[in-house]
């Protein structure tokens, strides 16, 4: 029950997060709040030591502290800072999270690249009639969740929660 938790948990988390982003130009606070509590209570019960969820914790605060002063600068937004946070809080402080950070730069920078490709044709594609969302076409900003879900799901089979849930089942 617990690995089946941790298996679905932080994949369905990121996709919600990136199809509202997508639509909507937001990410509801709800997402990364269920991330973060979800942890807190899976970690423990998934068999992570004390100090390994302490390293988990720091792992967030330190993306968190880096991600709101991307926000300050007003060059992230609000919802793709909580959600990067809640979403390191599941890889800690180890090899995952380099993973995560790199596979979500890597894929940022793709989707945003597509994303001013389209926009430079965005009168072709509306003529067209294309049902393209507004977010691609016509918003001023990037919906970067769908870089941090990516990312998180390319990543997740090395962070140490997903690990621990899988060595559960043997």
């Amino acid at each position: 029950m617990i690995a089946a938790a941790v298996f679905v948990i932080l994949p369905l988390c990121l996709a919600m997060a990136a199809f509202s982003d997508l639509f909507t130009m937001t990410i509801p606070n709800r997402v990364s709040l269920i991330l973060a509590v979800s942890f807190l209570v899976l970690a423990p019960l998934s068999g992570l030591a004390i100090q390994t969820i302490g390293m988990h914790l720091a792992a967030a605060a330190i993306v968190f502290s880096a991600c709101f002063a991307l926000f300050a600068l007003n060059v992230m937004g609000g919802g793709d800072a909580k959600l990067l946070s809640a979403t390191a809080l599941w890889f800690g402080l180890n090899q995952s999270l380099l993973f995560l950070m790199t596979d979500v730069a890597m894929i940022g920078g793709l989707i945003t690249l597509l994303i001013l490709m389209a926009r430079a044709q965005s009168d072709t594609i509306l003529a067209f009639g294309l049902p393209v969302p507004n977010s691609i076409l016509i918003a001023k900003k990037i919906p970067y969740g769908i870089a941090i879900a990516i990312g998180g799901f390319m990543a997740f089979p090395s962070s140490p929660l997903f690990i621990a849930a899988l060595e559960s089942l043997k």
